[in-house]
Protein backbone atom coordinates (compact mmCIF):
# COMPACT_ATOMS: atom_id res chain seq x y z
CA UNK A 1 0.00 0.00 0.00
CA UNK A 2 1.32 3.45 -0.90
CA UNK A 3 1.40 6.13 1.75
CA UNK A 4 -0.83 9.15 1.13
CA UNK A 5 -0.10 12.76 2.05
CA UNK A 6 -1.73 12.34 5.46
CA UNK A 7 0.94 9.77 6.41
CA UNK A 8 3.94 11.67 5.03
CA UNK A 9 6.03 14.17 7.02
CA UNK A 10 5.25 17.75 6.10
CA UNK A 11 8.56 19.27 7.17
CA UNK A 12 11.21 16.97 5.63
CA UNK A 13 13.71 18.07 2.99
CA UNK A 14 16.43 16.11 1.27
CA UNK A 15 19.62 18.10 0.80
CA UNK A 16 22.31 16.72 -1.51
CA UNK A 17 25.46 18.74 -0.94
CA UNK A 18 29.15 18.84 -0.13
CA UNK A 19 31.13 20.94 2.31
CA UNK A 20 30.95 24.23 0.40
CA UNK A 21 27.51 25.83 0.78
CA UNK A 22 25.98 22.69 2.29
CA UNK A 23 26.61 23.17 6.03
CA UNK A 24 25.53 26.82 6.05
CA UNK A 25 22.46 26.09 3.94
CA UNK A 26 21.54 23.20 6.24
CA UNK A 27 21.74 25.47 9.29
CA UNK A 28 19.52 28.07 7.60
CA UNK A 29 16.92 25.42 6.77
CA UNK A 30 16.98 23.97 10.29
CA UNK A 31 16.47 27.48 11.68
CA UNK A 32 13.41 27.84 9.47
CA UNK A 33 11.87 24.72 10.99
CA UNK A 34 12.71 22.06 8.41
CA UNK A 35 13.87 18.56 9.19
CA UNK A 36 16.72 17.49 6.95
CA UNK A 37 18.13 14.35 5.49
CA UNK A 38 21.52 15.37 4.13
CA UNK A 39 23.34 13.19 1.60
CA UNK A 40 27.14 13.51 1.47
CA UNK A 41 29.78 11.38 -0.19
CA UNK A 42 32.17 10.83 2.73
CA UNK A 43 32.32 10.65 6.51
CA UNK A 44 34.75 13.58 6.44
CA UNK A 45 32.11 15.70 4.71
CA UNK A 46 29.47 14.57 7.21
CA UNK A 47 31.46 16.02 10.10
CA UNK A 48 31.07 19.52 8.65
CA UNK A 49 27.33 19.45 9.43
CA UNK A 50 27.48 19.01 13.19
CA UNK A 51 24.47 17.45 14.90
CA UNK A 52 20.84 18.29 15.51
CA UNK A 53 17.80 16.21 16.52
CA UNK A 54 16.22 17.29 13.22
CA UNK A 55 19.23 16.39 11.10
CA UNK A 56 19.97 12.97 9.59
CA UNK A 57 23.15 12.35 7.61
CA UNK A 58 23.40 9.68 4.91
CA UNK A 59 26.97 8.92 3.81
CA UNK A 60 27.79 7.42 0.43
CA UNK A 61 27.31 8.06 -3.27
CA UNK A 62 23.66 8.25 -4.33
CA UNK A 63 24.35 6.52 -7.63
CA UNK A 64 22.53 6.90 -10.92
CA UNK A 65 18.94 7.92 -11.64
CA UNK A 66 17.68 4.39 -11.02
CA UNK A 67 19.33 4.24 -7.59
CA UNK A 68 18.01 7.67 -6.64
CA UNK A 69 14.55 6.66 -7.84
CA UNK A 70 14.70 3.53 -5.69
CA UNK A 71 15.62 5.64 -2.66
CA UNK A 72 12.70 7.99 -3.31
CA UNK A 73 10.30 5.09 -3.79
CA UNK A 74 11.50 3.42 -0.60
CA UNK A 75 11.08 6.68 1.34
CA UNK A 76 7.54 7.11 -0.01
CA UNK A 77 6.55 3.58 0.94
CA UNK A 78 8.01 4.11 4.42
CA UNK A 79 6.01 7.31 4.87
CA UNK A 80 9.10 9.53 4.70
CA UNK A 81 8.89 11.16 1.29
CA UNK A 82 10.64 14.54 1.20
CA UNK A 83 8.58 17.66 0.62
CA UNK A 84 11.34 18.97 -1.62
CA UNK A 85 14.73 17.69 -2.81
CA UNK A 86 17.44 20.38 -2.88
CA UNK A 87 20.42 19.79 -5.15
CA UNK A 88 23.31 21.86 -3.75
CA UNK A 89 26.07 19.83 -5.38
CA UNK A 90 29.07 21.37 -7.12
CA UNK A 91 28.33 23.04 -10.50
CA UNK A 92 30.72 20.59 -12.16
CA UNK A 93 29.04 17.52 -10.61
CA UNK A 94 26.94 17.11 -13.74
CA UNK A 95 26.22 13.39 -13.42
CA UNK A 96 24.54 13.59 -10.01
CA UNK A 97 22.53 16.69 -10.99
CA UNK A 98 21.30 15.02 -14.17
CA UNK A 99 20.43 11.84 -12.25
CA UNK A 100 18.48 13.83 -9.63
CA UNK A 101 16.61 15.74 -12.34
CA UNK A 102 15.68 12.49 -14.10
CA UNK A 103 14.59 10.57 -11.00
CA UNK A 104 12.61 13.46 -9.51
CA UNK A 105 11.03 14.39 -12.83
CA UNK A 106 9.76 10.86 -13.38
CA UNK A 107 8.09 10.90 -9.95
CA UNK A 108 6.90 14.52 -10.02
CA UNK A 109 9.02 15.01 -6.93
CA UNK A 110 9.68 18.74 -6.36
CA UNK A 111 13.35 19.53 -6.95
CA UNK A 112 15.21 22.81 -6.53
CA UNK A 113 18.78 23.47 -7.61
CA UNK A 114 21.09 25.83 -5.72
CA UNK A 115 22.91 28.01 -8.24
CA UNK A 116 26.22 29.54 -7.28
CA UNK A 117 26.75 33.11 -8.51
CA UNK A 118 28.65 33.69 -11.74
CA UNK A 119 31.60 35.78 -10.61
CA UNK A 120 33.29 38.46 -12.68
CA UNK A 121 36.35 36.76 -14.23
CA UNK A 122 38.35 39.98 -14.18
CA UNK A 123 41.61 39.49 -16.12
CA UNK A 124 41.24 35.70 -16.24
CA UNK A 125 40.94 33.76 -19.50
CA UNK A 126 37.67 31.81 -19.58
CA UNK A 127 37.87 28.46 -21.38
CA UNK A 128 34.78 26.81 -22.80
CA UNK A 129 36.20 23.36 -22.04
CA UNK A 130 39.48 21.56 -21.41
CA UNK A 131 40.01 21.16 -25.15
CA UNK A 132 40.43 24.93 -25.35
CA UNK A 133 43.80 24.53 -23.62
CA UNK A 134 45.19 23.45 -26.99
CA UNK A 135 44.68 26.96 -28.32
CA UNK A 136 46.85 28.62 -25.65
CA UNK A 137 50.64 29.18 -25.83
CA UNK A 138 51.53 27.00 -22.84
CA UNK A 139 54.76 25.46 -24.11
CA UNK A 140 57.18 25.36 -21.18
CA UNK A 141 54.71 27.11 -18.84
CA UNK A 142 54.63 26.03 -15.19
CA UNK A 143 50.89 25.34 -14.93
CA UNK A 144 49.03 24.44 -11.75
CA UNK A 145 45.93 22.29 -12.26
CA UNK A 146 43.41 23.07 -9.51
CA UNK A 147 40.42 21.40 -11.14
CA UNK A 148 39.93 18.24 -9.08
CA UNK A 149 41.54 14.88 -9.65
CA UNK A 150 39.00 13.44 -12.10
CA UNK A 151 40.00 15.70 -15.00
CA UNK A 152 43.76 15.77 -14.47
CA UNK A 153 44.60 13.31 -17.22
CA UNK A 154 42.40 15.13 -19.74
CA UNK A 155 43.89 18.53 -18.84
CA UNK A 156 47.43 17.19 -19.22
CA UNK A 157 46.55 15.61 -22.55
CA UNK A 158 45.18 18.95 -23.81
CA UNK A 159 48.25 20.97 -22.76
CA UNK A 160 51.17 18.69 -23.68
CA UNK A 161 53.81 21.42 -23.71
CA UNK A 162 53.22 22.68 -20.17
CA UNK A 163 55.08 21.69 -17.01
CA UNK A 164 52.17 20.41 -14.95
CA UNK A 165 51.61 20.59 -11.21
CA UNK A 166 48.43 19.69 -9.34
CA UNK A 167 46.62 20.58 -6.16
CA UNK A 168 44.32 17.73 -5.09
CA UNK A 169 42.29 16.69 -2.08
CA UNK A 170 44.11 14.57 0.51
CA UNK A 171 42.45 11.22 -0.19
CA UNK A 172 43.64 7.98 -1.81
CA UNK A 173 41.41 8.26 -4.89
CA UNK A 174 42.69 11.73 -5.76
CA UNK A 175 46.31 10.69 -5.25
CA UNK A 176 45.80 7.61 -7.42
CA UNK A 177 44.30 9.77 -10.17
CA UNK A 178 47.27 12.14 -10.04
CA UNK A 179 49.74 9.28 -10.28
CA UNK A 180 47.77 7.66 -13.11
CA UNK A 181 47.90 10.96 -14.99
CA UNK A 182 51.69 10.75 -14.91
CA UNK A 183 52.40 13.53 -12.43
CA UNK A 184 55.57 13.06 -10.38
CA UNK A 185 55.09 13.18 -6.61
CA UNK A 186 57.14 16.36 -6.22
CA UNK A 187 54.63 18.20 -8.42
CA UNK A 188 51.53 17.18 -6.46
CA UNK A 189 50.15 18.90 -3.35
CA UNK A 190 47.41 17.14 -1.39
CA UNK A 191 45.66 19.88 0.57
CA UNK A 192 42.20 20.39 1.99
CA UNK A 193 40.64 23.73 0.94
CA UNK A 194 40.81 26.50 3.50
CA UNK A 195 40.78 30.28 3.83
CA UNK A 196 44.52 30.58 4.29
CA UNK A 197 46.68 30.94 1.18
CA UNK A 198 50.14 30.73 2.76
CA UNK A 199 50.82 27.10 1.81
CA UNK A 200 49.65 27.47 -1.79
CA UNK A 201 51.52 30.75 -2.13
CA UNK A 202 54.72 29.06 -0.90
CA UNK A 203 54.20 26.09 -3.23
CA UNK A 204 53.63 28.42 -6.15
CA UNK A 205 56.88 30.18 -5.48
CA UNK A 206 58.76 26.91 -5.02
CA UNK A 207 57.35 25.57 -8.28
CA UNK A 208 57.82 28.97 -9.99
CA UNK A 209 54.27 28.89 -11.23
CA UNK A 210 53.26 31.01 -14.18
CA UNK A 211 49.63 29.99 -14.64
CA UNK A 212 46.75 28.36 -12.72
CA UNK A 213 43.79 26.50 -14.14
CA UNK A 214 40.75 26.35 -11.87
CA UNK A 215 37.02 25.96 -12.33
CA UNK A 216 34.55 28.83 -12.65
CA UNK A 217 32.54 27.43 -9.78
CA UNK A 218 31.31 30.64 -8.16
CA UNK A 219 32.78 29.49 -4.86
CA UNK A 220 35.27 30.65 -2.26
CA UNK A 221 37.85 28.54 -4.11
CA UNK A 222 37.47 30.62 -7.27
CA UNK A 223 37.83 33.85 -5.27
CA UNK A 224 40.87 32.33 -3.56
CA UNK A 225 42.64 31.62 -6.86
CA UNK A 226 41.69 34.99 -8.31
CA UNK A 227 43.32 36.73 -5.36
CA UNK A 228 46.44 34.57 -5.40
CA UNK A 229 46.90 34.93 -9.15
CA UNK A 230 46.56 38.69 -8.92
CA UNK A 231 48.99 39.00 -6.02
CA UNK A 232 51.59 36.56 -7.41
CA UNK A 233 51.37 37.61 -11.05
CA UNK A 234 50.13 34.22 -12.27
CA UNK A 235 47.96 33.93 -15.36
CA UNK A 236 44.53 32.65 -14.33
CA UNK A 237 42.63 30.26 -16.58
CA UNK A 238 38.99 29.61 -15.66
CA UNK A 239 37.21 26.50 -16.90
CA UNK A 240 33.61 27.50 -17.68
CA UNK A 241 30.95 25.65 -15.74
CA UNK A 242 28.75 23.19 -17.66
CA UNK A 243 25.13 23.90 -18.46
CA UNK A 244 22.52 22.95 -15.87
CA UNK A 245 20.16 20.04 -16.64
CA UNK A 246 17.24 21.07 -18.83
CA UNK A 247 13.99 21.97 -17.10
CA UNK A 248 15.54 22.31 -13.64
CA UNK A 249 14.49 25.17 -11.36
CA UNK A 250 17.72 26.84 -10.27
CA UNK A 251 17.89 29.62 -7.68
CA UNK A 252 20.71 31.45 -5.97
CA UNK A 253 20.96 31.01 -2.21
CA UNK A 254 18.71 33.80 -0.93
CA UNK A 255 16.06 33.17 -3.57
CA UNK A 256 16.13 29.46 -2.74
CA UNK A 257 15.60 30.14 0.97
CA UNK A 258 12.76 32.54 0.20
CA UNK A 259 11.15 29.97 -2.11
CA UNK A 260 11.29 27.29 0.59
CA UNK A 261 10.37 29.52 3.51
CA UNK A 262 9.23 27.39 6.42
CA UNK A 263 7.23 24.13 6.35
CA UNK A 264 4.02 25.98 7.17
CA UNK A 265 4.44 28.12 4.04
CA UNK A 266 4.23 25.11 1.74
CA UNK A 267 1.07 23.58 0.22
CA UNK A 268 -0.02 20.13 1.43
CA UNK A 269 2.24 17.31 0.31
CA UNK A 270 0.93 15.61 -2.82
CA UNK A 271 0.33 11.92 -2.84
CA UNK A 272 3.56 10.12 -3.76
CA UNK A 273 3.14 7.02 -5.89
CA UNK A 274 6.29 5.31 -7.20
CA UNK A 275 6.19 4.80 -10.99
CA UNK A 276 5.47 1.34 -12.29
Amino acid sequence: MHMGAEHQPQDLLWLIAGTGEGPGLAQDLLTRGWRLRVFVVSAVAARAYGSSPRLEISVGALGDAAAIGHALDHAALAGRAPRVVVDATHPFATRISAALASACGLRQQPLLRLLRPLLDPGDATVLADLGSLRQLPLQGTALLLAIGARDLARAIHCSPGARHHARILPNPAALAAAMAAGLPGERVAALRPGPEAAIERALGRRWRLEAVLCRRSGSAAEIHWQRLAREEGWRLLLLERPAEPAGLTGLERQALLEQLGSPSDQPPLARVVPPT
